[in-house]
């Protein structure tokens, strides 16, 4: 399950002569789905630079650590003795981007800081979070499933009715287990979609709040 992406709010001009983003929506999108696992920072520094934006690593991973992007997490490379390398959510890209927007209208650091909410990477980290777990469930169940079906070479036994009788136990037990996890996942879609309303709620005061001073 991943979360769902809703579009930034206009923001409001508080400086004229601002540049023109480099991204388009739909930019950001394809970006995003081309890379579910995230991606590197010298990736993420080389896509705005291939836009003609400039952007250091040092730069980047300074948002990081005051918090206006999300972290990264390892994640191993394929091959034997590969080591692992730290991943980005691609939605970091985004939120630089709107970070720019930000400072582009006049807005400092500390203000941003002080008045603007940037959870939104936590609130996606989450989502993909819980998406692992669901997927987890999902894999047992299916484990368990393949577990109980018998063979079909084994052959039919006077035993049979009592194992039907097993059988029939186990499905049920699985059903209300997959009943669960599809309850759970509605309520963790409910609660993603609630923080994202509060934060974009949020934001959308403090950038009112700015517009009219």
């Amino acid at each position: 399950m991943a979360t769902s992406k809703r579009d930034q709010p206009m923001l409001p001009t508080r400086r004229s002569g601002a540049a023109a983003e480099p991204f388009s929506e739909a930019e950001l999108d394809a970006l995003e789905a081309a890379h579910p696992e995230g991606l590197g920072v010298q990736q993420i520094v080389d896509t705005f630079v291939e836009k003609g934006e400039r952007l250091t690593e040092a730069t980047f991973r300074k948002y990081v650590q005051l918090g206006l992007l999300p972290r990264s997490r390892r994640v191993g490379r394929k091959g034997k003795h590969r080591g692992s390398q730290g991943l980005y959510p691609a939605t970091a890209i985004r939120q630089l981007v709107h970070l720019r927007q930000l400072m582009g209208l006049g807005f400092t650091i500390e203000e941003i800081q002080r008045e603007f909410l940037f959870v939104r990477g936590d609130i996606e980290a989450l989502g993909r979070q819980m998406a692992r777990v669901y997927a987890a469930f999902e894999s047992a169940f299916k484990g368990k499933k393949s577990a109980v079906e018998p063979s079909d070479s084994v052959e039919k036994s006077a035993a049979e009715p009592a194992d039907s009788v097993k059988k029939s136990t186990s499905n049920v037990g699985e059903t209300v287990l997959v009943r669960q996890l599809e309850e759970a996942q509605a309520v963790g879609e409910d609660l993603l979609q609630k923080l994202e309303d509060m934060e974009r709620r949020l934001t959308m005061n403090a950038r009112m709040s700015r517009a009219a001073l």
